[in-house]
């Protein structure tokens, strides 16, 4: 648990390095599950990022605030808001994409070719199948 929070740490500041206080993981994470799938909500965006709900409640309304996300009361389910990206939201998400992507890039690349995929695939099974257990 140390080495795998170890790693998260690094790879954080390795981003906030990259993305000169843009935009931080946790909020890109938010971006990119909205992206994926407008008219996400608050739950749901708990399941895709793995970000606790009162965190992420915290997180979507500093975007919200500083015009990257609307929120809005779902039509099917009032007790439900959902959430769309702005055109703020979409140009600081392709801004920051190539970052990630950039960071990804350096992190993988400390391992071994041949140890990169199954390195993903182990990080995926760890998340998918303890989620899964939940």
């Amino acid at each position: 648990m140390h080495l795998l929070h170890q790693a998260e740490q690094t790879a954080a500041k390795l981003f906030a390095a990259s993305a000169m206080g843009f935009i931080t993981p946790r909020q890109l994470a938010i971006l990119v599950a909205v992206a994926e799938d407008e008219g996400l909500n608050q739950t749901e965006a708990v399941e895709r990022t793995g970000i606790d709900r009162s965190t992420l409640a915290e997180i979507i309304g500093r975007l919200v605030r500083k015009g990257l996300l609307q929120r809005r009361r779902s039509r099917e389910d009032s007790r439900a808001k959902v959430l769309r990206l702005t055109d703020e939201g979409r140009r600081l998400l392709d801004a920051a994409d190539p970052v990630a992507r950039n960071v990804d890039g350096v992190l993988l690349a400390v391992l071994p070719a041949a140890q990169r995929r199954p390195f993903l695939a182990a990080l995926q099974a760890i998340v998918r199948n303890l989620e899964a257990a939940r």
